[in-house]
């Protein structure tokens, strides 16, 4: 009988999984999607030296930032990084290694990378540092940067709903990148709100299926901080 990819807990999916110096990918977009109780779980774990594939970098004590903090980030291979002070410490110090990748193109390595395809084109970033020490070619007379795809030894991940076979459900916009770094993590865990009974899911309404899933924990009442500009105050009764 096949063991059964849910766990009691964050720490317990983590255990026998990562390790020191390992690439991580982890999905989210800014502070919406992150798998938060994963991250503070892999804080805890004090596994060191690692290379994060992730969006952005969370923000000074929360996401990413958490990791930060505590120094266990050797690489950042990132797209936006403007909200986190410590990373930008840590990056003009020299201690942190920084890879910023244009944002559609760091979706299209992780997700090319998780179907299997080795590299691709693409006319993003050429004639710009981006393209530094990168093969270029013309396709149609226009010039075209080579980019080698992502894969990750673990991706971490964060669904609204799964079904105990790992089918996920994200909510609206906190997809994000989230499938991306499950299909490139050769072994990706899973943070989910809800987890239901197999067969439970219209097949139509999954968004990614199990086989790219092979652990799951529940976080049932996450903290969801999410950005928000304050542009008017509430008018209070008298």
């Amino acid at each position: 009988m096949s063991q059964s990819k849910v766990y009691s807990s964050a720490a317990e999916a983590l255990k026998g999984v990562v390790s020191d110096g390992q690439t991580l990918a982890i999905g989210g977009f800014g502070l919406c999607g992150i798998p938060e109780a994963l991250i503070e779980a892999l804080r805890d774990s004090g596994v060191k030296e690692l290379t994060c594939i992730s969006n952005n970098a969370g923000v000074d004590d929360f996401g990413l930032g958490l990791l930060l903090q505590t120094r266990q980030i050797k690489k950042m291979i990132s797209s936006y990084v403007g909200e986190n002070k410590e990373f930008e410490r840590q990056y003009l110090s020299g201690e942190l290694e920084v890879e910023l990748t244009p944002q559609g193109t760091l979706a299209e390595k992780l997700r090319s990378g998780g179907a299997g395809i080795p590299a691709f084109y693409t006319a993003t970033g050429v004639g710009t540092k981006v393209a530094e020490g990168k093969e270029t070619r013309e396709f149609d007379g226009r010039t075209y940067v080579l980019e080698h795809t992502l894969r990750a030894d673990v991706a971490l991940i964060k669904a609204q709903k799964a079904d105990k076979a790992g089918n996920l459900i994200f909510n609206k916009t906190a997809r994000n990148f989230n499938p991306d770094c499950a299909m490139a993590g050769k072994i990706t865990i899973v943070e989910v709100e809800e987890i239901v009974e197999i067969g439970t899911l219209d097949p139509d309404e999954i968004h990614l299926p199990g086989i790219f899933v092979q652990r799951i924990v529940l976080n049932s009442n996450p903290e969801k901080r999410i950005e928000k500009t304050t542009t008017k105050v509430a008018a209070t009764s008298a």
